[in-house]
């Protein structure tokens, strides 16, 4: 299984012979109904489009997950697999092969990997985005990504997770809090799948960022916090620190089969 983290909160998953591309942003800026002067962020290089794609995957509508222009540039007959609203971007972009994953179904790519939609990251007092449980129906492996820190209690039965793809810091704003939540989140997730792996998403990497928002953000926790977080609860999990727009393997141990 490899990954490419291509910044913010964009992958590149290698998984069962499959190119899954998640919430990607990698041409242009970066902003919020092109307020420029609230918020914006920029690339200091632009990311190459992968030359192979087999499935767009979409967590939520925002621009930070559907990003308008890359979705603009990317080949529409791709199929995508979204949340409702990101469902909606894609189609009015004119692509030809969407599905919107409600929350609780599953989509199957030929066979080999299934995507099961959970409840994810609220976006205003009614909607709530998706997250993805990820499996490999060859290895039984699995991936679980959410890219706000907002994880279902239902994971429980989920569980054991392999790779969880989640922040791992806190982001957050005066007088609306938390924005991005990591840390105590991210251990309570921990705990609750025991996964092999965990993987930081939402951080800037190579991305400048700039606006009004952007000076307003607090920031705090770090990965050397969390890794003695996870060692004070004796739990196992590695913390893999993924450098922007670098392939890297993850292995996997088999985990033991329960016999009844």
């Amino acid at each position: 299984m490899y990954f490419t983290w291509l910044d913010s909160n964009s992958w590149l998953l290698e998984i069962s012979g499959k190119n899954i591309l998640i919430d990607p942003w990698l041409v242009g800026a970066l902003t919020f109904g092109n307020l420029n002067w609230l918020f914006k962020g920029e690339r200091r290089n632009p990311r190459p489009i992968p030359q192979k794609i087999d499935l767009i995957l979409l967590s939520q509508g925002l621009e930070d997950h559907a990003h308008p222009e890359t979705l603009k540039q990317l080949n529409k007959n791709i199929p995508v697999v979204g949340s409702p609203n990101a469902a909606k971007v894609a189609q009015g972009l004119g692509y030809t092969q969407v599905r919107a994953l409600e929350q609780g179904t599953t989509y199957c790519l030929e066979n080999q990997i299934e995507i099961k939609a959970l409840p994810g990251s609220p976006i205003g007092p009614t909607t709530i985005e998706n997250a993805y449980l990820l499996k490999d129906l060859t290895t039984g492996n699995t991936v679980y990504y959410e890219p706000h820190g907002y994880h279902a209690p239902e994971l429980k039965e989920m569980a054991a997770i392999d790779v969880v793809i989640t922040p791992l810091i806190n982001i957050s704003l005066p007088l609306v809090g938390p924005i991005i939540r990591g840390q105590q989140t991210a251990l309570d997730l921990a705990k609750l799948v025991h996964p092999q792996v965990m993987l930081p998403t939402a951080e800037a990497g190579d991305v400048v960022y700039e606006g009004l928002l952007v000076s307003l953000l607090k920031v705090s926790g770090n990965l050397e916090d969390f890794r003695s977080m996870l060692a004070r609860e004796n739990l196992s999990t590695r913390v893999l620190n993924p450098q922007p727009g670098e392939r890297f393997e993850v292995s996997l141990q088999q985990r033991p089969v329960s016999v009844v």
